[in-house]
């Protein structure tokens, strides 16, 4: 489901195989507890790029999983299940005392899209991949912590309509244009993670204090953290 490689200062977190990464109680675990080794092994300079293998990044939660329950109850109680239980990976997240990029080699979509988000910094690859919002379009509202996420990494409200109320499948250019993504000029997914990787080298160069690196991204925002139960708490000397 997924790996982590720590190569020098960098931590490469893949999400394997060739199908759409369904975040699914089974993923959701392997996920959280990478990130915590991650943040186990880390020091100064340590930074974490995230990529995945194949066509998408990741389709979201794994609707097909839910639905197998057999009945709407069951259905509906999976869920709400895999809401609660992703909420912790992305307070890793934010947590993690490092520099983080998302490289997104295909789609990213629902709460596929919310776990790029939750990097500092997100590229994706001209040639292919969409970001893409499908709450609106298969009936299902937004938890709580997604918005407060959209309002906090999507600068205008323009492109948060274009997102979240339009359902509409944005591509590399205009996901740069908007403001949603750092980068998207890269014609591969070997290219996207060059660059990300590129990317991480020279902020590992810099060698930060993680644990202050990750108080200054908790205080950027706020809201998000108060609904990840995140508080900003730390004692570093320079």
């Amino acid at each position: 489901m997924c790996t982590l490689e720590k190569r020098g200062d960098l931590f490469l977190l893949t999400l394997t195989g060739d199908d759409e990464h369904g975040f699914h109680p089974d993923m959701i675990s392997s996920v959280l507890s990478l990130l915590e080794q991650a943040k186990s092994q880390s020091t100064r300079g340590s930074v974490l790029v995230t990529t995945a293998h194949g066509k998408f990044f990741s389709n979201g939660f794994d609707l097909a999983w839910a639905q197998s329950a057999g009945s709407q109850t069951g259905t509906i109680d999976r869920m709400h299940q895999m809401v609660k239980s992703f909420k912790p990976v992305i307070a890793a997240l934010f947590d993690l005392p490092m520099p983080t990029i998302a490289a997104l080699n295909g789609h990213a979509a629902a709460s596929g899209l919310m776990f790029a988000l939750s990097h500092d910094y997100v590229f994706m690859r001209k040639d292919r991949g969409v970001l893409y919002m499908s709450e609106v379009d298969i009936g299902l509202p937004l938890p709580d912590y997604f918005s407060a996420m959209f309002v906090a990494k999507i600068g205008t409200s323009i492109a948060r309509r274009e997102m979240l109320l339009s359902g509409k499948k944005i591509k590399g250019e205009e996901a740069v244009a908007l403001g949603i993504v750092d980068s998207a000029a890269h014609d591969s997914a070997e290219g996207v993670v060059e660059a990300t990787v590129s990317l991480a080298e020279s902020l590992a160069a810099k060698k930060w204090n993680g644990e202050v690196y990750a108080s200054i991204r908790k205080s950027l925002y706020p809201e998000v953290c108060r609904m990840l139960s995140l508080t900003d708490k730390i004692s570093a000397t320079p």
